[in-house]
């Protein structure tokens, strides 16, 4: 009897410890069959991916996934692209914050629905054929027009501006030169466009009532009226480019994008010293354009 107590011992704890070997099994294979996330697989800061994941987050497939949504209507969230379009004027620091979150849930700065884009498309057409009919253009006047300012103002010189920040950025105001840490050029576009809508709104909308009664005289008042509304318009360009670039965490030196006030404050006060009328000049320029 006492040789088997040691026997005995040992397998009442084998016994014992069998619901917890199955116990484990059965949680390692649910295990397999959840889908989990690699602690390792991400990166603080931009979000680096795993090599099973980067081939879903290349440049490219973002871009055929962009582009894709494009024509179809019905998968783009309007309601949220004029939420942006509100607080693009009012208040844009949450506009950008929500990037944050589109970061924290995608993995990726830019935006992956079409829906701005398409309402600023739609916005800066009605807002050119306004600006045909105030200055007495023609159909076919209009149509050419309506397809420079969408074609080359926006589009050609939005990528144009969009690559310049986007290599810029990355150059010279990245904290830690790496691929881990990298300003994603969809998002340098986006930041563009953000910008660009109150210009838009100012330059294309606004300013309209006030071109042939007010801004066109040649008088002090005139050009008073449109080289201010001149410098509204760009002022909300640079400072929402700012906030675009300063959203970013791993960006440093941001303030440096602020420094183009200087220059735009004192060409505005050297065009009201020269009687130098902005707004007349873009109306010469444009009717040059559809001749």
């Amino acid at each position: 009897m006492h040789r088997c107590g040691p026997v005995r011992e040992l397998r009442l704890r084998s016994a014992a410890l069998l619901p917890e070997v199955g116990e484990g099994r059965k949680a390692a294979q649910l295990c397999k069959m959840l889908p989990t996330t690699s602690v390792n697989s991400r990166n603080q800061g931009n979000g680096a991916l795993n090599s099973r994941d980067a081939a879903r987050h290349t440049a490219g497939a973002k871009r055929y996934k962009y582009l894709r949504r494009l024509f179809h209507f019905q998968q783009m969230d309007f309601e949220f692209a004029l939420w942006q379009m509100l607080y693009l004027f009012t208040s844009p620091q949450k506009v950008y914050r929500n990037f944050h979150y589109r970061k924290q849930t995608k993995d990726q700065w830019a935006r992956d629905d079409p829906a701005f884009l398409v309402l600023l498309s739609i916005w800066l057409c009605v807002s050119t054929i306004g600006f045909g009919f105030v200055l007495d253009m023609g159909f076919f006047e209009t149509i050419k027009l309506l397809l420079w300012v969408v074609f080359i103002d926006c589009v050609g010189v939005g990528l144009l501006i969009a690559t310049l920040m986007w290599f810029i950025s990355n150059k010279y105001l990245v904290k830690h030169q790496s691929r881990d840490y990298d300003v994603e050029w969809g998002y340098a576009f986006d930041v563009h466009l953000n910008a660009f809508y109150p210009l838009l709104v100012i330059l294309h909308f606004i300013q309209l009532f006030f071109i042939n009664y007010v801004i066109v005289l040649n008088s002090f008042i005139g050009y008073f009226v449109g080289n201010t509304l001149w410098l509204i318009a760009i002022s909300y360009y640079i400072y929402v480019t700012f906030l675009g670039y300063s959203a970013l965490p791993f960006l440093k030196n941001t303030v440096v994008l602020l420094y183009p006030f200087a220059l735009l404050l004192l060409l505005y006060l050297v065009s009201l010293a020269m009687g130098w009328n902005f707004t007349q000049t873009l109306c010469s320029f444009y009717k040059y354009r559809v001749k």
